[in-house]
């Protein structure tokens, strides 16, 4: 069981809305909802890739709001098995490009809105942790973790803060899932003291897409339980874990 003590305001558990790959969708659907709602996510995206000078003003907005905008690699690296880039892909790449697409997306997000590079955690592109393959593979969590504070995989179960691995943090991919999976996952957290993480991708459209109607239906839920579950971006929730667990451990405040 989770610890009971570690979020704020009484409150049972956190849940964390995460979003993938600067989809359109999520401009167009997903904020206005969220802010609507008074709740605020993580958004997680790829300098350069896509529609990215085209949105640039809508992502700064987003970020100057509350909204925390994610690092996701410039280059979006999975396993070759994936056939999405038959170069630049898991098996083929070594350690130093993975952190120089980390790095460029740093740099891209940096010039987008440097007033978030201090809230600022990682996506690791497909849920995927290494590189390389057989006896040369490699976990590049170590990268990640001499970068960010927090970092977001996959595994479908709420964390427990006293003992998750902040840099390797597990997630539920939401695609696909209608309003009563997506709110029964949520109230797993209030359940067990912990904090569930969503991913998503489109919504209303684009890829990995969940409905609107399976969207609005979390967010009236986690607006309506505000009281007992905490909804925040995914940096603010995992640097609340660090200050408790230095509490825990009678660290002193440097």
């Amino acid at each position: 069981m989770a610890a009971s003590d570690v979020w704020p305001n009484g409150c049972k558990g956190a849940v964390s809305l995460t979003f993938d790959d600067g989809a359109r969708s999520q401009l167009h659907e997903v904020i206005p909802r969220l802010d609507n709602a008074g709740l605020a996510g993580t958004f997680y995206l790829n300098p350069g890739r896509g529609h990215w000078e085209e949105d640039a003003e809508r992502w700064r907005h987003a970020g100057s709001t509350g909204h925390e905008l994610g690092n996701h690699t410039t280059r979006h690296p999975c396993s070759c098995n994936y056939h999405f880039d038959e170069v630049f892909c898991l098996e083929r790449i070594s350690l130093q490009d993975m952190a120089d697409t980390i790095d460029a997306a740093e740099a891209g997000l940096d010039e987008l809105y440097p007033e978030g590079r201090d809230r600022r955690s990682f996506c690791y592109p497909c849920y995927q942790t290494f590189v390389g393959a057989g006896p040369g593979r490699k976990s590049y969590v170590p990268v990640v973790a001499e970068r960010f504070r927090a970092a977001r995989a996959g595994g479908e179960r709420p964390n427990d803060p006293a003992v998750t691995d902040l840099h390797c943090l597990m997630s539920y991919a939401a695609e696909g899932a209608d309003a009563r999976d997506l709110i029964a996952y949520a109230e797993m957290a209030t359940a067990s003291g912990a904090w569930a993480i969503f991913t998503f991708h489109g919504v209303g459209g684009d890829h990995l897409a969940v409905t609107t109607e399976a969207f609005d239906g979390l967010i009236h839920h986690l607006a309506d339980r505000r009281e007992l579950l905490w909804t925040a971006p995914l940096i603010d929730v995992a640097d609340r874990v660090n200050a408790w667990r230095r509490t825990k451990r009678g660290d002193c405040d440097e």
